[in-house]
This record gives C-alpha cells, structure tokens and sequence, in this order.
C-alpha cells in the first residue's frame, strides 16, 4: 500500500477518533483538590503584556544582545481538569530583550493556533497545519527566523521579533510528515537534526533534517512498533541517537478523552538506536537498554573506538500513575556508553540527585565536552518544578557545584551562552527565569557561568509570575 494511501487512511481514522475523544473530554469526570498544573505556580496568566523600562538589579554585560525567549503551557479558557495534561496547554511565549546594556522590553504572547485564535476572537493565521495541536514546547532561531516548536506531527509556527505569530509553515512546505521540538544544531554545518514522530502514524518514525536555509532536506523513515512517544534525541559526528523507549500510544485513553494519549508499555522493547547521519532507516543499530524513559539527553559524541557516549536525565518510569504530567519517582543524572558491535548499553550514574533540563555550551554539540548545567527537581515528586537551585557538572573531573537561589524561589531551565563566539567552555552566561512565590514576581537571572556559586550577575525583575515553561533559548541580535 502506497504511503500517500496509508496516510489519508490514518488521517481518517484520527479524525473519527478525535471527535470521540473530544466528546468525552468535554463530559469526564474525576480528579481530586486542584489541578497541579492550572494552581499554584503553574496558574496560567490571562493576559498579554508588554512592558519597557524594566528594573534591573546589577549589571547587564555588555557583550549580551538579543533575545531571552521560553515557552510553555497557559490554556487560554478553562480546561476539563478531569483529562488535562501539562503537555496539552496551549502554548505562550515569553521573551526579553536585551541590548546595550539594558533590558529594553518583556512581552507575552500566546502562539496562535486555530484553537486560540477562535478563542481570542482573531482570525486564523495563515499557512498549513500538518495536524492541529498546542505548540509550546521550545522555541528557537533558525535560518534568520523564530520558531515555535512542538512534537508529535503539529507544524512549526513562524514568529516575528515581538513574538506575534506571523505563519505555521512546515519550513516552507518542504516538511511532509513531523517535526519534533528538540531539534540539535550542527555547529559546523548549520543544520537541525531531529527525531521525529507522527501521533497518528504508529509504525514509523523520522529523521528530519533542516538546512542552514531553513528547507528540509532529508526526511529519512524508521520503522518502529507501538507509536512511542520520542521526546528528544542527540547527535554525534556519526550518528543520530533514537530513544525508543517504552512510553506508547494508547488507544483507550486517547477515546478516554485525555489530553496526552500516552502510557507506561511494559510490553514495548526499551533500546537506543544508533542511525548513521546519512544512513537509510533500515540500517539502524538498535541496541537493548533497561526500561526507563528520558525527555532530555545532555550531549553525545563518539570514541575512537567505535563506542557512543551520552549523558542524560533518565527517569525510572513515565506516565504509568498520574496522567497530568511526568510521574516517575526517580530522575537521575547518568552516562550511557552505547556500543554498537555488542548492541549493549552500559549505564553509570554521574549523580542521583533528583534533576532534569541539562544543557551545555551548544558549540560542542554532538563532541566531547566538559561542562552540564541542569535543574534540581523535587525528590520523588511527579512535579518538575519546585526546587530552589540549579547544578553545575564536571563530566571529566567528577565534581558538581549548586546555585540555590533560595527559599521559595524556584528557577526554570537555565541556558548557556558564550560570552562571545571564540570564548572557551564555561566562559560565559548562564540565563534562566526565576519565579519568586513568596511575592508573586518573577527575575530573569543572569549568572557568571565560571564563577557558578557567586551572586548573580544581574536580575531583570518582572513585576508579575511567569507560569514555569518548558524550554528556553537566546537568539542573538536582530
């Protein structure tokens, strides 16, 4: 059967689906107490905001121009509590802008899609939809524009430099099938390289690669079982890295009415898989790994002898308890050594202590490297956010250093930026939004990377709370 058959049977069979879905979402019942994720920290802001002159306290270096962008979650209306997810929201963006020394504006938008738009009163926004979904998970700068990115088959969308949704544009039509929101640059080629997954498309999976010029030119399949939910990937110089781990599509609870249709499958093979860069998908070397999940690897890169190594936050189990959002009860720090003769992974935990969103200086990406920053999280708490620092990792020497920030005050992801474009490793920012509970404000927090444990650098204060997101990511200059 052609694949142009395959798809329009499977578009037809998602629409029959959705509607049921739909219809029992609307009706579900159930849940106790507040929804974790629409109260507390994560209430969702119902405005848009766009504010100049902002407060600063320290000084702002000078070498920082461009933009602090994160995205993430804030339903527009009001969701049924009893099916919500903390992946389904609908996606705002949030961003300052800085330049000469001062932080010269904040806003907030919420990311247009045909949902919020019809919600909002506005008119549609041009372009195709690859499949109509939140999008608000990463955002990026590619190819001399911003994007707005999620997985699971929705459409990159294409915002202008005041975060206003201009298009969603699937990298102008020359993207077929999905996109993910983690895609992983090349620092030498300028391209993105992504794993890719379709949530109506159970059986296969994608490497896509973008151009330095913003056009697809690669979308490469891999056959795979049960849909898996494939949240990132790594490269190496050799190799793009495929978590197919046991986090599948399930059917019941899509017609269940819940937002994120995924579950816990004991039955599904836990492996990584080892895709040369330009290889056909048919010859991916899969190799076996315990069951576990992961959202977020560090970074990869290949031995001399052949082997692959790669660090990342591995959580015991996911969504196998509590469907509003991560629930494994253990997250760790760890190394993976992937060998591709024996088809085995040996895993070695660099550090137990409870931590997700690790990043590094990108310029290394798919290299070796030396430095991670990550997130401390609450011990055996399906809740990602509610811990008070952020960690710095030696992978070589073994040694750690901790940021707290303090009582009540909780940071998001922190992203690494060099303090300019030949600077070593660690020799630079590390910028994160920090939310003050105790008085409901918020401070993008700009810390000396090298001097990890000192005060910050400076803080922009936002006289209001920024709802925790998801990623990150500054996008120098115009």
């Amino acid at each position: 059967m052609s694949r142009v058959i395959e798809s329009a049977i499977r578009g037809t069979i998602a629409k029959g689906m959705n509607k049921v879905a739909n219809f029992n979402r609307a009706r579900a019942k159930g849940g106790e107490g507040p929804h974790p994720y629409l109260t507390g920290i994560h209430a969702p802001m119902g405005e848009e905001l766009t504010l100049t002159a902002l407060a600063v306290e320290g000084k702002i270096p000078a070498g920082l121009d461009g933009r602090y962008l994160r995205i993430g979650p804030n339903p527009v209306g009001q969701p049924n509590p009893a099916r919500y997810h903390w992946f389904t929201g609908d996606g705002m963006v949030h961003g300052v802008r800085i330049g000469q020394g001062q932080a010269l504006w904040y806003r907030n938008r919420w990311v247009r899609t045909s949902a919020v738009s019809a919600a909002l009163g506005e008119p549609a926004r041009p372009g195709a939809r690859l499949r109509e979904s939140a999008v608000n998970t990463n955002i990026i700068g590619h190819a001399g524009k911003f994007w707005a990115l999620v997985e699971a088959g929705g459409a990159p969308v294409e915002l202008d430099g005041e975060l206003e949704t201009v298009a969603h544009d699937a990298f102008g039509g020359t993207l077929q099938n999905a996109f993910s929101a983690h895609p992983h640059r090349d620092s030498e080629t300028g391209e993105l390289h992504a794993i890719c997954y379709n949530a109506t498309d159970l059986t296969h999976i994608y490497h896509v690669v973008v151009g330095s010029d913003g056009l697809v030119r690669r979308e490469e399949p891999v056959a795979v079982a049960h849909g898996p939910s494939i949240h990132d990937c790594a490269i190496t110089q050799k190799y793009v890295l495929v978590f197919d781990l046991p986090v599948t599509f399930s059917g019941p609870a899509m017609l269940a009415g819940y937002g994120f249709p995924y579950r816990w499958n004991a039955a599904h093979q836990a492996r990584v898989g080892l895709l040369g860069r330009d290889a056909r998908g048919e010859d991916v070397i899969w190799c076996a790994v315990e069951p576990c999940y992961v959202y977020h690897p560090c970074n990869a890169y290949d031995l001399a002898d052949g082997r692959v190594v790669v660090d990342l936050a591995v959580h015991d189990r996911n969504s196998h308890r509590d469907f509003r959002g991560p629930d494994g009860e253990v997250i760790a720090f760890e190394r993976w050594t992937i060998d591709p003769v024996a088809k085995s992974v040996a895993r070695v935990v660099i550090d137990e202590t409870a931590q997700e969103f690790p990043r590094m200086d990108e310029r290394l990406t798919g290299k070796p490297y030396r430095y991670a920053y990550s997130l401390c999280v609450p011990a055996g708490r399906a809740n990602l956010v509610g811990g008070t620092a952020i960690l710095k990792h030696d992978v070589i020497a073994g040694t750690r250093w901790v940021h707290d920030f303090g009582a009540e005050k909780h940071p998001g992801e922190f992203v690494f930026v060099p303090r300019d474009a030949i600077a070593p490793e660690d020799e630079g920012w590390l910028i994160g939004l920090v939310v003050d509970m105790a008085a409901e404000t918020t401070a993008l927090v700009i810390l000396d990377a090298h001097r990890f444990e000192d005060a910050p650098v400076a803080k922009i204060l936002l006289p209001h709370r920024v709802p925790p997101g998801f990623h990150g990511n500054w996008v120098p200059g115009d």
